[in-house]
């Protein structure tokens, strides 16, 4: 019967084995970026990389606790999947429910501090989306063609020295092509698209927490109809 001790295991185990491979495909992720050369940050990297080794740790935990119904493991796992829940579900709900206007605070805040303790990110995004400049002013409202200070870091870090068919591509003391555009107008379609993916995402992985915590401690409060008795007890191993 769905709900017994044989149904309420084997949906642990599944769920926890399903976890394992997410674990292994993020930590595989985060390596191939990282070697591949697409994602040049190590605080990107290692954060990936953490996060799937904890969910490896977790999903080994309450793989162990349901094969041999452990309950200490089982109320360890029970209670660290929940918190990941309450965390999870928090975050989802934020980033979907996140407008415009923050988002081009995030935006703006995140450029400002990579130019100032890591060029290289800005680098990075300008090369890529073949733009120059955040295209937001002091009072965030955005604008489309490149200001003198945008084109000056451009030249000044050589971003498309070695990229002379690209838009923005100019050497110094030249006019920037018209077709060159700042980068907000790149990806603030992708930061929102982003935002809503990650959202959905999170909140279909924080419901399927919820329910591996509930079958765990369904699972907890279960008898193994399998055990053996105490020995000297009346019908041991009679069952």
């Amino acid at each position: 019967m769905c709900g017994g001790f044989t149904c309420s295991k084997n949906t642990l185990v599944g769920l926890n084995v399903i976890y394992i491979l997410v674990s292994f495909l993020m930590i595989g992720v985060a390596v191939h970026g990282k070697v591949s050369g697409i994602v040049t940050s190590l605080p990107i990297v290692g954060g990936i990389t953490a996060c799937g080794v904890f969910l490896l740790m977790i999903s080994v935990i309450g793989l162990i606790g349901a094969v041999r119904h452990h309950q200490v493991l089982l109320f360890f796992y029970m209670v660290v999947l929940f918190l990941i829940f309450l965390i999870q579900f928090s975050c989802s709900c934020a980033a979907l429910a996140i407008n415009e206007g923050d988002e081009i605070k995030l935006i703006k805040s995140a450029w400002k501090t990579a130019e100032t303790k890591s060029p290289s990110l800005v680098i990075q995004a300008e090369q890529t989306f073949d733009c120059c400049g955040l295209g937001l002013g002091e009072d965030n409202i955005p604008y489309l063609e490149p200001t003198a200070d945008d084109q000056n870091f451009t030249i000044a870090n050589d971003v498309f020295k070695n990229y002379p068919d690209a838009e923005c591509y100019h050497a110094a003391n030249t006019s920037m092509k018209t077709d060159c555009h700042t980068c907000y107008s790149h990806i603030s379609d992708k930061v929102d698209s982003g935002f809503n993916a990650a959202g959905g995402l999170g909140l279909f992985f924080s419901f399927t927490e919820l329910f591996g915590g509930i079958v765990a401690a369904r699972y907890r409060n279960l008898l193994d109809p399998f055990a053996s008795g105490p020995a000297g007890a009346p019908f041991a191993g009679g069952m």
